[in-house]
């Protein structure tokens, strides 16, 4: 995906087009978001991620032994990760650093890695460069092999910083945290799980990530057909074969053409017999320009390289004087218009690389994204498009509607049965979803999701008042970066300093003010809603699938850059957003 700058790119450009161009792409754009809101009216709803029943062999981990019984855990420990991946890795790094030794990881999985376990599909890696993405670097004196990094080598960096790092000495896998409950005597969590654990915790972080558990269009008939079928994050390599050559003689579905169907279908294409590619809305498709790391390259870095990476990520993007000067004399108008002008430009620039590139013309137009880039996610590939030239491969546009219908035999769109043999759902996960699988309740035994049906609170999107001690990394009213690894270290870095403030000082908890909650969600308010980019984006996951939200119910909008240097502030002078107990309230 294309990098959220805090300036938006060509702001300051001139126009290289008339108005009236940009005018009729932009009503476009309207027609295709409309034809998709008709369609599937219900938002979120619309999917299910309540895997039960004839649903429940689409979450069952299929990379893992069956889970082996242990004895219930009934200890304590300082610090608790719910969730194994990067977040909690790189924070329990910066925890480490300031000397906090009992750490514990409760993950479902079967390993750390999170994102990176569960996705495993045939052509997984990552569209984020390797040197920015992968964290930890400099610590673990590593450089990637590639200028962007596959699924196996980034799996593989998790277990060496879970190594480095000690962190499988408590950590307990194949366990779901099932409730998260603060005792106020205690001032301590109780967390209990699947597997009949009752585990205390002085501080407990939230680290599931932003995409985590599996969804499932709602699509009639889907637990009636009879032929295999699986999620794309539980792939099914005993069927498929590591390298998919138990399909060179089955007729494969796909469901789904975002950014995990794009990684996947060319290994498909070329591997089945047959392969049925159903789309709702197509993803932008650019060059994905990959090369191997060169190794006296790598050699010369020197020290520290990745930091200076990471600060220059968190430093306010450079304009010229003379751009400073165009940008300050335009209107707020004339500032989104050339914005918008900006961004049509760069997807047509994407519409002439389908043109290039896909011979059947029908198929060319029906792969064309009519949305503004970052509607929905960018992706990046060179084998994508170039696999519906195959014979083999069929696109099945369905305008919008997607599939509504599953038989026994495969799916149907306008009265038409597509038989296949094997139907994989590219349908994607719940986002930023805080406590799942997990009841969180915290003062008072108020449940979060009780605290946050009116409306979200939080104080940087990482606290919540009356939730003391907890820390929610990646979730809403934080900054939403493209580079997640960017605002998790961050995140982190900013969490380690504040138990260690906490364990300093000789505190028992933290917890933010009303006042300091008020304030960030009046900021994240002021940061929404100056466009209306949201509303007029096609349905996808980034606007909760054309979901109306509260203003202050989505993510920071003033800029990595500001969000950092929120975040430092808040760290300077805890004393000003905090209570703590062990001490008197500060004056305000």
């Amino acid at each position: 995906m294309a990098e959220k700058l805090d300036k938006p790119i060509g702001l300051t450009a001139k126009p290289t087009r008339s108005q009236e161009f940009y005018d009729n792409v932009k009503r476009k754009y309207a027609e295709e978001r409309d034809l998709r809101l008709k369609y599937r009216p219900n938002g979120l709803s619309e999917y299910t991620s309540e895997l039960t029943g004839a649903l429940a062999k689409y979450e069952v981990d299929t990379y893992a032994e069956a889970v082996r019984p242990r004895k219930p855990i009934n200890d304590t420990v300082e610090c608790l990760f719910i969730g194994g991946g990067f977040s909690a890795l790189l924070t329990s790094a910066r925890l480490r650093q300031v000397g906090v030794e009992s750490i514990r990881i409760v993950e479902r999985g079967a390993d750390v890695g999170g994102t990176w376990y569960w996705n495993r599909y045939p052509g997984v890696a990552c569209d984020v460069v390797a040197y920015d993405y992968l964290p930890l670097l400099d610590e673990l004196d590593y450089v990637p092999k590639d200028h962007y990094a596959g699924g196996p080598e980034i799996f593989a960096h998790c277990q060496a910083i879970a190594k480095k790092y000690n962190l499988y000495e408590l950590a307990t896998f194949q366990t779901t945290v099932t409730s998260t409950v603060w005792d106020e005597a205690e001032q301590m969590w109780h967390v209990a799980t699947d597997r009949g654990d009752h585990m205390k915790a002085r501080f407990v972080i939230c680290a599931n990530g932003i995409l985590t558990k599996p969804k499932l269009a709602k699509i009639k008939g889907l637990e009636t057909f009879k032929g295999h079928s699986f999620h794309t994050s539980r792939w099914d390599y005993a069927y498929t074969k590591p390298d998919l050559s138990g399909l060179e003689d089955k007729v494969v579905g796909i469901i789904g053409t975002g950014a995990t169907a794009v990684q996947a279908v060319p290994g498909l294409g070329a591997a089945a017999k047959e392969l049925y590619v159903f789309q709702r809305t197509p993803s932008s498709i650019d060059i994905r320009d990959d090369w191997p790391t060169d190794p006296n390259w790598a050699r010369k870095l020197g020290p520290g390289w990745q930091a200076r990476r990471r600060e220059r990520a968190r430093m306010e993007p450079p304009m010229t004087e003379e751009q400073k000067a165009r940008y300050a004399s335009m209107s707020p108008e004339e500032k989104i218009r050339r914005q918008e002008n900006a961004n049509m430009e760069a997807m047509m620039k994407i519409h002439q690389r389908i043109d290039q590139i896909v011979k059947d013309k029908a198929t060319a137009e029906a792969l064309k994204p009519w949305y503004m880039l970052m509607c929905k996610r960018p992706c990046f590939h060179n084998d994508y498009l170039p696999t519906f030239n195959r014979p083999n491969v069929h696109l099945i546009d369905t305008h919008g509607k997607g599939i509504t219908e599953i038989t026994e035999k495969g799916p149907v769109f306008e009265g038409k049965q597509y038989e296949v043999d094997v139907l994989i759902y590219a349908t994607g996960f719940e986002v930023q979803k805080t406590g799942t699988y997990n009841e969180i309740k915290g003062i008072n035994r108020l449940a979060i999701s009780d605290k946050h049906r009116e409306g979200v609170r939080t104080l940087l999107g990482i606290h919540s008042q009356g939730f003391p001690n907890m820390f929610v990394m990646g979730g809403l009213q934080a900054s939403f970066q493209f580079n997640f690894t960017d605002i998790i270290e961050a995140q982190g870095e900013y969490i380690a300093a504040c138990i260690d403030h906490v364990r300093r000082h000789g505190y028992r908890s933290l917890d933010a003010t009303p006042k300091a909650e008020e304030w960030w969600v009046q900021e994240v308010i002021e940061h929404r809603g100056k466009t209306g980019f949201n509303q007029e984006c096609t349905p996808g996951y980034y606007n909760f699938e054309g979901e109306f939200q509260r203003r202050q119910d989505g993510n920071y909008n003033g800029g990595f850059f500001s969000y950092c240097k929120h975040l430092k502030e808040v760290s300077a002078r805890m004393d000003a957003h905090f209570a703590f107990i062990n001490k008197p309230l500060t004056s305000e």
